[in-house]
């Protein structure tokens, strides 16, 4: 009976204490991501003999000469990317010379494709930029470009795609005559808006500090 007398005051107070608990007002926690530490911005010349442009990147990036895009292979050897291993992110730069022969895929009434020699057409590159950055337009809350020409003269266009695109990042820039360079931000994970923003915030800056750095040789 001492047992039981001493147990009793505690077994109703857990009681209470659970009752309390369960009737209390629930509050929801937001979704959290990582933080993410950034660096400082701070840059470094790309300025190969052989190419036939130059530009500034960051000092944290590497850039890597690509040996194949996609499915395809690159047409000439200055197709690069620009790789930020600590954000699983990288930049593709795609170079062509307007006016020399490229390998074009040619869709067949069967939907396959077939590959056939074409001229890059100034006309031809800069619609297959917009037809490229259009493809994310099922996901993609928004698709805005702009227009620029930077210090340096290199004129071009930029385009801002919202949502949870594969590239929410894209560009393309040209003198219309002899060079054409597209490059396009990807990251190398399921895109999530909401978790790459800061992320994808600091390289847009990378990304306009290439542009207005950029230059024809």
């Amino acid at each position: 009976m001492t047992n039981r007398k001493f147990l009793l005051p505690i077994i109703i107070a857990l009681s209470a204490a659970c009752w309390m608990a369960c009737n209390s007002p629930y509050t929801s926690r937001k979704k959290g991501y990582y933080n993410i530490e950034l660096p400082q911005h701070s840059y470094r010349d790309f300025n190969r003999e052989s190419f036939p442009y130059s530009f500034q990147y960051p000092a944290y990036a590497n850039i890597i000469q690509d040996s194949t895009y996609f499915d395809a292979s690159p047409e000439n050897n200055f197709w690069i990317n620009i790789d930020f291993p600590q954000f699983n992110a990288r930049v593709f730069l795609s170079y062509k010379a307007i006016g020399g022969k490229a390998i074009y895929k040619i869709k067949q009434k069967d939907g396959s494709y077939r590959d056939s020699l074409g001229i890059n057409e100034f006309e031809r590159m800069r619609n297959d930029a917009y037809t490229l950055t259009n493809k994310n337009g099922e996901v993609a809350s928004s698709i805005k470009d702009s227009q620029f020409v930077t210090k340096n003269g290199i004129g071009g266009i930029y385009f801002k795609v919202g949502g949870n695109a594969a590239t929410g990042r894209q560009f393309f820039m040209t003198d219309t005559t002899h060079h054409f360079i597209r490059g396009a931000l990807y990251f190398e994970a399921t895109p999530n808006a909401d978790s790459i923003r800061p992320v994808q915030d600091f390289l847009q800056k990378d990304i306009e500090h290439l542009i207005s750095t950029f230059r024809w040789k």
